[in-house]
């Protein structure tokens, strides 16, 4: 008898495991509140701010590259853009747990590499965390892109359309 309640108890314990853990699995939210018109990035405080016009509706902290200081100007450098861009793409499927594209490189930023002679990079994205065991835990740790936790990239992806301006300052 004491067979039987064990084997029940443990197909319960990993019943209530696989729930938890397919409920945690679900990274999609739904968001029906004001429409984001802009999100405001400050690199030197380490802000970001979405806004519906002049309210704010959400802000967040993050890091970096791993060479914060500058605007971004070449494939590698470590830095994050700085000006007037858009998100402009989504990744569902990211390393980093889900991801939003900022349209960097523009028009400006391929003619400045171009006569160095050089490569502007690009693939910015605001995502989420590092990977445990992968990534190295330290402050300013992407190759240029701007991290926020888990949690708050699922917010971000879920209220953030595609198209949505988006200025980064120093």
């Amino acid at each position: 008898m004491r067979t039987n309640f064990g084997s029940t108890r443990r197909l319960f314990l990993f019943g209530s495991l696989a729930t938890f853990l397919s409920a945690c699995a679900n990274k999609f939210r739904k968001y029906d509140g004001p429409e984001v018109t802009r999100l405001q990035m400050f690199k030197g405080q380490r802000k970001l701010y979405l806004y519906n016009n002049s309210k704010v509706l959400k802000s967040y902290d993050f890091d970096l590259g791993f060479a914060p200081v500058g605007h971004k100007q070449f494939e590698g450098d470590g830095k994050t853009p700085e000006g007037a861009y858009t998100i402009d793409k989504r990744n569902p499927n990211s390393l980093f747990h889900l991801s939003v594209g900022i349209s960097y490189p523009n028009e400006a930023d391929i003619a400045y590499a171009k006569e160095r002679g050089r490569k502007p990079g690009g693939e910015i994205f605001i995502h989420g965390a590092q990977r445990p065991g992968i990534d190295p835990i330290k402050p300013d740790w992407t190759a240029g892109c701007i991290a926020v936790t888990n949690w708050e990239i699922e917010e971000i992806y879920a209220m953030v359309r595609d198209g949505t301006p988006i200025d980064i300052f120093p």
